[in-house]
C-alpha cells in the first residue's frame, strides 16, 4: 500500500481496535484484516453519498460477517455519515448506541441491513442485486445502475444459506453482485481446516460465479480486481487472502484475534509496528480530511444523476405509493357474494390475481411450491437470467435463502416481496423471518398447508408447534384467516403494515364461507371479533382460528338445538387482539364463565384466552398420515366429540 492509502486503512484499524478495547468486547480481527480492501473499494469504486444515505442509485455495501461491525462503523464515520459520530464509536456495544455489537439496520444511516447470523447478509445482498435488476428493467440503465458488494467470511460460507443464495444468484447471472471473501482461514475454534476443506474456486465456478484470487493486502491486486468486476458478466467473488488481526505481532493469523480485545500491551505493539503514533480514537486531520473528501465525491455524483433523471424520480416515488383501501373495498363487496367452499390458499390466489394487476412493486415467488401455495397467477411474469421485467421468482427448494433474499428486496427501495412455502417449512425460514421483524420490513410470507388438514403427507409435513413459535416472535403479524373475506382482510393488513412483516397461514382443504355480510371495516384488524351468536343470553364462548372456525360454528349451532347458547369468536391474529382496549377484550372474553378454543395445532397460546375454567381442543403431539377428515376425527376435532366434552366438563 502507498503511504496515503496505508494511513487511510490504518485509521479504520485503530478506530476498530480502540472501540473494542474500550468496550472490552468485540471482534478486532476482521477490521484489521480487511481494512486495505475496503479502503480501495470506498476510495475508488463505491458510489455513495453520506449527505443522502437513501439515494436509490447508490451502491450497497453489506457486511455479512457482522461480527466485524467496527469495520463498518469506522468507515461510515470516516467518510462523513452523520449517523456515526466519534462519541457513538466510543460507546461501541453500549446501551442504545447505534454502534451495536452487530450491525442493526436503521433507515438512512448507511447501515444497509442487520447482520450477525452468518450468511444472512449474503442472501440479503442477492436480494439487493435482484431489486436493482428489477428496477433497471422498469426505468432503464441510465436511471438504475449500481452494484451490491457483500463482505463475507469463512463462517458465512459454511452456513447453508450461503449455498442456497449463491446458487440462485449464479443461476440468475446477477453481474451487479460482488462478494469480497475475507479468506483468512480462521474461525473461532481455530484454523478452518479443522472443519472445512472446500475448493472455493470450484465451488463458486459451479454456481456460475467468476472467482478472482488476490492478496488482500496488495493495493495493486485489490484495485485491479475491483476494476475488473465493474464490467462483469456474472456475479463475482474476489477471494481476498488476508491476515486476521493484521499488524498484531503476537495475535495476527490466529483465532485469538477473532473475538476478543487485543489488550493494552498488544495494542501498543500494533501502534509501534504500523507506525501509528496517535492516542486512542485520534485520527490526524490530514487523514480524516482525506476520508471526508472521499465521502464528498458522492454528492456530485448524485447531483449529476438527479439532473439526468429529474423526470424519473416522480415515477420512482409513484411505484412505491398505493392507496390499499381503494384497491380492496370493491373486491371485498364482490367476494362476499361468493359462497362456495374454497381453500384459503385458493382465496389468496384470487386476491393475488387482482393485486398483481394493480401493483407494480409486488414481487412474488415460492420455494418450488407455486402450484401448492397458489402464489403464482396468470398475471405473473417469471423473472429469469437476462430478463428481469417479470414479477415472479422461482426460488427453487431454498426456503431459507428465499426469506433472506426477500429481506434484501424489501430493504433495497420499497419493493414488496412475498414468498410461499408450507407452514411446516417456516422452520427453515425462521432465522430470516426473525430478522424481517427485527428490521421492521414489509415482507409477506404465504404459508399454506397450515395444519393436519393437509392430510396424507403425514406428520413430517403437518405443522403443530409452528403457529405458536411464530406468534412468539415480536413485531410479526401471524394471520390465520377462516375464509375468503378474512383472507382478503389479512392481505390488506400485510400490505398496510409498513413496519411489520406478516405470515399468512392458509389451508389446503376447502372451507365454508363464514362471513356472509359486508363490513367496510377490516374486522381482522381487531385480532378477534364476534362472528356469530345464537341468543342474547349465552353461557359459552367458542374461540377458533382458520379452518377450525367452521367447526366452531357447527358446534355452536348444534348446541343451540339443545338450548345451550353460545357465541363464536374468530381469532385471525393474537397480537392484534392483545393491542385492543381492556374494554374490548373484556367484552370478547368475559361475557361468559366458560370458554372453549379450537385450533388444529398446539394449545399453548389458547390457554391464556380460555382461562382455568376453559377447554382447549388442539394437538400437542405429532400428526398422522391419513385423509384429513380421518385425522381430525382421530384427534377429537369433530363437532360431536367437542360437544360431548363441553357437556361433560363445562356446562354441568
Amino acid at each position: 500500500m502507498n503511504k496515503q492509502n496505508r494511513d487511510l486503512a490504518n485509521a479504520i484499524r485503530f478506530l476498530s481496535i480502540d472501540a473494542v478495547e474500550k468496550a472490552n468486547s468485540g471482534h478486532p480481527g476482521l477490521p484489521m484484516g480487511m481494512a486495505d480492501v475496503v479502503t480501495i473499494l470506498f476510495k475508488y469504486y463505491l458510489k455513495f453519498n453520506p449527505q443522502n444515505p437513501g439515494w436509490i442509485n447508490r451502491d450497497r455495501f453489506v457486511l455479512s460477517a457482522g461480527h466485524g461491525s467496527m469495520l463498518l462503523y469506522s468507515l461510515l464515520h470516516l467518510v462523513g455519515y452523520k449517523s456515526i459520530s466519534i462519541d457513538s464509536i466510543k460507546n461501541f456495544r453500549q446501551l442504545n448506541s447505534i454502534c451495536a455489537g452487530h450491525p442493526e439496520y436503521e433507515e438512512n444511516t448507511g447501515i444497509e441491513t442487520t447482520t450477525g447470523p452468518l450468511g444472512q447478509g449474503i442472501a440479503n445482498a442477492v436480494g439487493f442485486a435482484l431489486a436493482e435488476e428489477i428496477l433497471k428493467s422498469k426505468f432503464g440503465k441510465n436511471t438504475i445502475n449500481h452494484k451490491t458488494y457483500v463482505l463475507a467470511g469463512d463462517g458465512c460460507l459454511m452456513e447453508g444459506i450461503s449455498h442456497e443464495a449463491l446458487s440462485l444468484a449464479g443461476h440468475l447471472k446477477l453481474n451487479n453482485l460482488v462478494m469480497l471473501f475475507d479468506n483468512n482461514s480462521i474461525s473461532i475454534d481455530g484454523p478452518t481446516n479443522l472443519s472445512v476443506s472446500d475448493n472455493f474456486k470450484k465451488r463458486f465456478n459451479s454456481y456460475g460465479w467468476d472467482y478472482i484470487e488476490i492478496d488482500g493486502h496488495n493495493e495493486k491486486q485489490i484495485y485491479k480486481a475491483l476494476k475488473k468486476v465493474q464490467k462483469a458478466k456474472k456475479p463475482t467473488t474476489i477471494s481476498c487472502k488476508t491476515t486476521i488481526g493484521f499488524g498484531s505481532p503476537n495475535k495476527s493469523g490466529t483465532a485469538s484475534a477473532h473475538g476478543s480485545p487485543l489488550g493494552k500491551d498488544e495494542i501498543a505493539l500494533v501502534r509501534k509496528k504500523l507506525k501509528w503514533n496517535y492516542k486512542p480514537f485520534e485520527i490526524p486531520k490530514n487523514i480524516l480530511s482525506e476520508w471526508k473528501e472521499i465521502g464528498k465525491k458522492g454528492s456530485s455524483k448524485e447531483k449529476s444523476w438527479l439532473k439526468k433523471n429529474k423526470s424519473k424520480t416522480n415515477l420512482l416515488k409513484k411505484i412505491f405509493s398505493k392507496n390499499y383501501n381503494k384497491i380492496f373495498e370493491n373486491e371485498k363487496k364482490n367476494i362476499i357474494k361468493t359462497l362456495e367452499p374454497i381453500a384459503t390458499r385458493k382465496s389468496s390466489e384470487k386476491i393475488l390475481d387482482f393485486l398483481v394487476k394493480k401493483m407494480d412493486n409486488l414481487i412474488g415467488g415460492s420455494a418450488d411450491l407455486s402450484g401448492s401455495n397458489n402464489t403464482k397467477t396468470k398475471n405473473h411474469k417469471i423473472i429469469k437470467a437476462g430478463n428481469f421485467k417479470g414479477n415472479y421468482i422461482h426460488y427453487g427448494v431454498r426456503e431459507h435463502a428465499m426469506s433472506g433474499i426477500m429481506n434484501g428486496l424489501a430493504l433495497h427501495s420499497g419493493l414488496i416481496p412475498y414468498g410461499g412455502t408450507f407452514l411446516i417449512f417456516s422452520d427453515y425460514c425462521k432465522p430470516s423471518i426473525r430478522l424481517s421483524a427485527l428490521m421492521k420490513q414489509k415482507v409477506i410470507y404465504i404459508m399454506s398447508h397450515d395444519s393436519i388438514g393437509l392430510g396424507e403427507d403425514g406428520p413430517t409435513h403437518q405443522p403443530i408447534e409452528q403457529l405458536s413459535g411464530l406468534r412468539s416472535i415480536p413485531n410479526l403479524n401471524v394471520l390465520r384467516p377462516a375464509d375468503t373475506t378474512e383472507t382478503l382482510e389479512c392481505w390488506q393488513i400485510a400490505l398496510e403494515s409498513s413496519n411489520t412483516p406478516s405470515v399468512i397461514a392458509l389451508t389446503r382443504q376447502k372451507l365454508n364461507q363464514v362471513r356472509k355480510e359486508f363490513f367496510k371495516e377490516n374486522l381482522c384488524l381487531k385480532g378477534a371479533y364476534e362472528l356469530s351468536r345464537n341468543n342474547e343470553k349465552i353461557i359459552l364462548t367458542i374461540l377458533a382460528s382458520g379452518s377450525e372456525v367452521n367447526i366452531a360454528l357447527d358446534v355452536s349451532h348444534k348446541l343451540a338445538t339443545q338450548n345451550i347458547y353460545s357465541k363464536v369468536i374468530s381469532v385471525p391474529c393474537f397480537s392484534f387482539f392483545e393491542k385492543q382496549t381492556d374494554e374490548y377484550k373484556e367484552k370478547i372474553l368475559n361475557e361468559t364463565k366458560y370458554k372453549v378454543s379450537i385450533e388444529a395445532a398446539s394449545t399453548e397460546f389458547w390457554k391464556k384466552l380460555v382461562g382455568e375454567n376453559g377447554l382447549t381442543f388442539g394437538i400437542d403431539t405429532f400428526g398422522k398420515s391419513a385423509p384429513h377428515k380421518d385425522i381430525y376425527k382421530h384427534f377429537g376435532l369433530t363437532t360431536d366429540n367437542i360437544i360431548e366434552k363441553i357437556k361433560e366438563k363445562v356446562i354441568i
